[in-house]
């Protein structure tokens, strides 16, 4: 395809492309690009924020470019210090791989697997061994990390930043050098790492990678970035239901920015739609459709189908799931505090959780809102447990 298509493409949804000129240079030439996104193993499931540039991945690859998916299992034994006020503790190798196992499979949901180069940058790193290393760190300046806005602040307000975060970006980096990189991929954080990346090609005597950044993905809050720390995100191995479920619940100003980044619709398609929308049509049906097209992305037509049928019947008619978990809790006395109930049933994580949704008027038993912290369920029986909107369990309390 032509250039001028190309870099349209490339910069849908776009935030940065750096620089377009050099990779309209790179395009010209008529040559498949190595294109690359490393992602860390910090967590065991890869959430709809992490798809904003896998999508992307996805359009490049349909171009006729080679993608490289680059699994971190090296640097996130350091941990990415990127947009972060403190040090992230680094996670052990045990689990990192166990982590790692699952990015593969979860990947191949987004990306054509059978054009898809999965690498692990402990293929480089380790070899490196501690010469490596500081050679490495020879070539940039404590000046020019200090450049970067997360350890400026950090040092301007007189908080800790450990010697190994440094390496972090070296690291990202030497991944380029590494691969041979033509474009690196990655969120509007990780601009300071790609930038590395092309000034240590520039020492290995390659031409200087380009960039493109992607926005962050708001999670269901509409506020925080996606992530699975602060609990706002759609893991995409999750039920269709309750995918569904949570894209429902986000706001109707949130669904475009979304329907922009997540959406394979075209922008025309999705213009159209909001100027129906602005014109009288219920925001709820594009919500659907959004809905809809993510799991059946993820899952299947089928399956997207039966959540939107489920997402009715709960919610437009107030009715229960009929597949919940069934769930036997034993109890040495008369029966089981309601907070005890909802952490054991895993309908919350901790007790703690439990009492705030009580207060909050999130937690239902057989349909009934929770108003007493101190209720105790009594032994012998079953109850529908309801913890927020899309989470039920039916327990039988012994």
């Amino acid at each position: 395809m032509d250039v001028a298509h190309q870099l349209a493409v490339f910069k849908r949804g776009a935030d940065e492309l750096l620089v377009e000129s050099e990779v309209a240079q790179k395009l010209a030439r008529g040559k498949p690009l190595r294109i690359k996104l490393g992602l860390d193993p910090t967590a065991p499931d890869i959430h709809l924020g992490h798809t904003v540039v896998l999508n992307k991945m996805r359009q490049m690859q349909d171009l006729g470019h080679q993608v490289i998916f680059l699994i971190g299992d090296f640097t996130s034994m350091i941990g990415d210090p990127s947009g972060r006020n403190d040090m992230r503790p680094p996670l052990t190798r045990e689990q990192i791989e166990a982590n790692a196992k699952t990015y593969h499979a979860q990947a191949s949901k987004v990306l054509d697997p059978a054009r898809t180069e999965i690498r692990y940058n402990s293929e480089w790193s380790e070899p490196l061994g501690a010469a490596g290393m500081i050679k490495l760190a020879a070539k940039y300046t404590v000046a020019r990390m200090l450049e970067r806005d997360d350890f400026a602040k950090r040092f301007a307000g007189n908080q800790p930043i450990a010697v190994h975060e440094f390496l972090y970006p070296l690291m990202q980096g030497y991944d380029s050098v590494a691969l041979r990189a033509d474009i690196e991929l990655g969120g509007t954080d990780q601009k300071f790492n790609l930038l590395v990346g092309r000034e240590l090609q520039r020492h290995w005597g390659q031409e200087p990678q380009c960039i493109l950044t992607m926005p962050l993905l708001e999670g269901l809050d509409g506020v925080e970035k996606m992530s699975k720390s602060k609990g706002n995100y759609i893991g995409i191995t999750e039920a269709p239901a309750e995918m569904f479920g949570k894209i429902m619940s986000v706001s109707d100003t949130l669904m475009w920015r979304w329907y922009e980044l997540l959406s394979f619709r075209t922008m025309d398609e999705i213009a159209r739609l909001k100027r129906e929308c602005d014109a009288g049509r219920n925001p709820r049906d594009a919500k659907v459709l959004l809905g809809k097209e993510i799991v059946a992305r993820f899952h299947s037509p089928t399956a997207s189908d039966a959540a939107l049928a489920e997402f009715e019947a709960r919610f437009r008619d107030h009715a229960v799931p009929e597949d919940m978990p069934e769930i036997a809790l034993a109890t040495a006395g008369a029966g089981l505090p309601i907070a005890q109930l909802a952490k054991q049933a895993g309908l919350v994580e901790s007790t703690s959780e439990a009492l705030r949704l009580i207060a909050q008027r999130g937690l239902k038993v057989d349909g009934d809102v929770v108003g007493d912290k101190a209720l105790v369920l009594p032994a012998g029986r079953t109850f529908v447990v309801q913890a927020g909107k899309r989470k039920f369990a039916r327990v039988t309390v012994n």
